[in-house]
């Protein structure tokens, strides 16, 4: 599976997208030898911090999650590291992430979940897997591009748990 190798699952509503975003968090690799970048975009409404939201919840965050939409950024403890979450819909120059540190947090033991990346793309590492939710009709689809070896590993363990593939491209 090269880099710009996609996989595209249906999500049919809210429980799917939360149950993808489960399904994430089960298969990441762990964060021990750098930082795991996992970048979500999708149009407003795709579900982006819903997965966001079940994702963190799976890796044990039991304070609510709220979208960084005000804040930009959110951090929530994850075992023995931390989870940033980052929304940079309201930025409008990339060099504005600068100012809120976001280096600082490049280190091991820690994902990064990053919503509007292509909003701040030059001001971001590069991530493992991107994840696209688009919506067609009345139904949601998640496709999934790895963008790294964590990222390949990430996918293969993600079709493993949540085998409901419709389409590899």
């Amino acid at each position: 599976m090269g880099d710009s190798a996609a996989v595209r699952w249906r999500l049919r509503d809210a429980a799917d997208t939360c149950d993808f975003g489960s399904a994430l968090a089960r298969a990441c690799p762990p964060p021990e030898d750098g930082p795991r970048l996992l970048f979500l975009s999708g149009e407003l409404g795709a579900g982006k911090t819903t997965l966001a939201a079940a994702l963190l919840r799976t890796l044990g965050v039991s304070e609510p999650v709220r979208s960084p939409s005000y804040a930009l950024i959110e951090t929530y403890l994850i075992g023995s590291g931390q989870a940033v979450h980052v929304d940079c819909y309201r930025i409008d120059d990339a060099q504005e992430l600068e100012l809120l540190g976001l280096r600082d947090y490049h280190v091991p033991h820690t994902l990064w979940l990053v919503e509007w990346p292509e909003r701040a793309a030059a001001a971001l590492p590069s991530p493992d897997l991107w994840v696209h939710l688009i919506v067609v009709a009345d139904e949601r689809r998640a496709e999934c591009t790895p963008k790294s070896a964590a990222g390949r590993e990430w996918l293969e363990r993600l079709i493993k748990i949540w085998p409901y593939v419709i389409n590899k491209t």
